[in-house]
């Protein structure tokens, strides 16, 4: 995620490095993305696309993924998974395509390599805003995501919100390329005086040893990266402030501007998903909770 005026986390903007870098399994990754022989479907002319006609004929479909715990990554087995890669399994075999295959690449290459063909769709929890509105389509978010912070226990600084961090003097970290490095300056903080570290993890660490008063990273990823810390919490999720307003995320795949057919049907599956519950039970065991789930649309979060 380079600067908080690049792509970052999963996201400010659109072009950069890694979202949230938990890189997990990243020799595999590269296995894994090589080792099939399945083509990627060409674009289409016809309006609305017909990539999905051709996926169903193919009967796989590449999922374009940046090995980040828990949107998309392969696991100690060698297996995908991840809340991304899950949901698409379940979606994608609803509308007749009954194979994923994994295409790994860094987060900032995600939208440049579905725009060159390099795979189908982008699953990867990829936040929605305008920015990257303008170079793809998405699907409506399949979750939500406020802040937070790591803090010591007993969070002695009384660290909340990034408007504290920035009263009370704290030592502020958080990722490269992190949308929390744009949440903290809008509050006033020094872009200069930031302490960027690789990911929560090395956040959880510059805490622990004094290095940081806090980490700002999602709700998701602080909470249970603290789980196992004698010596430091995860604060309440929070939203950010934007232009004064609270702003919260939402993730969503990302499809070619083209691919509207694709994409609209998709939307139809996860809406159905959505109102069941089972898109709940599909992502609970990456760690995310009813508070995760969201009715945001990708029209809201795009802008318009």
């Amino acid at each position: 995620m380079a600067p908080p005026t690049s792509q970052a986390s999963h996201r400010i903007h659109t072009t950069g490095t890694s979202r949230r870098s938990l890189l997990a399994g990243v020799a595999a990754l590269g296995a894994l993305g090589t080792a099939g022989c399945s083509r990627v479907a060409t674009a289409s002319s016809a309006p609305g696309g017909d990539l999905l006609e051709r996926l169903r004929a193919q009967g796989v479909v590449r999922l374009g993924i940046a090995g980040e715990i828990p949107f998309g990554y392969i696991d100690k087995d060698g297996r995908l998974t991840g809340e991304a890669p899950e949901l698409a399994k379940v979606i994608f075999k609803r509308l007749g395509v009954e194979k994923v295959q994994p295409v790994p690449t860094e987060f900032g290459s995600l939208i440049p390599g579905l725009g060159s063909q390099q795979f189908d769709v982008v699953a990867a929890g990829m936040y929605v805003n305008p920015e990257r509105c303008e170079q793809v389509i998405f699907a409506d978010p399949d979750y939500q995501m406020l802040d937070a912070f790591i803090v010591r226990k007993g969070n002695p600084k009384g660290l909340h919100t990034y408007r504290d961090v920035v009263e009370k003097d704290a030592k502020f970290a958080t990722g490269t390329g992190y949308a929390e490095i744009r949440y903290a300056v809008e509050a006033g903080y020094e872009e200069g005086d930031i302490l960027i570290v690789q990911d929560q993890v090395a956040g959880l660490n510059a805490v622990e040893a004094g290095r940081a008063d806090v980490f700002a990273g999602t709700a998701l990823t602080t909470r249970e990266v603290v789980r196992k810390s004698s010596k430091a919490e995860s604060t309440k999720g929070f939203a950010p402030l934007v232009g004064g307003k609270p702003h919260v995320d939402g993730g969503a795949f990302a499809f070619r501007s083209t691919e509207t057919g694709l994409r609209d049907a998709f939307n139809v599956e996860l809406r159905k998903l959505k109102k069941s519950g089972e898109l709940l039970r599909i992502l609970r065991p990456f760690g995310f909770t009813r508070a995760e789930m969201t009715d945001l649309t990708a029209k809201e979060l795009c802008g318009g």
